[in-house]
């Protein structure tokens, strides 16, 4: 029956002009491109900025293209009370707590493996573990050490300017504004040199 009902579609695809299917497969690819850019305007509008500083990468992690690998002093984190927890999951979803120093820069308060409540000025961000969620042979738990990936990691720039922003981050004066919204979606609003806006995220 499955077979027959799979043939019965195919053969009602195949009699569909060409540039029909051609032109259904655009309007598709139009309508997520057209999500996507509508959440990350949302997020870059309505966000809370928080202000992140970077730090040196691994130096296998080179420039690619046109843009600059960002790594952060969040990236990084202790376990805390997560350590021997079970993940339930390879690369499970995290949720950081985040307060401002006197600097204005934001830390890391705690890791939680649900979202928790914040007062403001705290923010909370979320996060993939992409190391340090296999640490018991018996199954899948929270390591000592997190590092976690928060879809802020690398940042397109004008062509040729990467390795000058590579340099910045290594020399530890860029700094990056990202927006955050209460679900802990994140997204880089704009980069700062030295204090200074330097490169601004357009919403479109």
């Amino acid at each position: 029956m499955i077979n027959a009902s799979a043939t019965s579609l195919a053969a009602r695809l195949a009699r569909i002009p060409k540039p029909v299917l051609f032109g259904a497969a655009a309007l598709i690819q139009i309508a997520l491109l057209t999500v996507m850019i509508i959440d990350r305007v949302q997020i870059l509008r309505e966000g809370t900025e928080v202000t992140l500083q970077t730090r040196p990468v691994d130096p296998r992690d080179l420039l690619r293209g046109d843009y600059v690998v960002l790594g952060y002093d969040i990236s990084q984190l202790p376990a805390g009370k997560l350590l021997d927890q079970p993940t339930g999951a390879r690369n499970p979803m995290v949720y950081v707590k985040l307060a401002p120093d006197r600097d204005g820069l934001y830390q890391a308060v705690s890791v939680h493996a649900e979202p928790v409540a914040v007062t403001s000025p705290e923010v909370l961000i979320r996060g993939r573990v992409a190391d340090g969620a296999t640490c018991k042979s018996s199954g899948r738990a929270f390591c000592d050490k997190l590092r976690i990936r928060y879809n802020l990691e690398s940042y397109f720039v004008p062509e040729g300017e990467g390795l000058k922003l590579e340099q910045l981050r290594n020399q530890s004066k860029l700094t990056v504004v990202a927006a955050v919204l209460p679900s802990g979606r994140a997204a880089i609003k704009r980069l700062l040199i030295d204090g200074k806006p330097a490169y601004e995220e357009p919403w479109f």
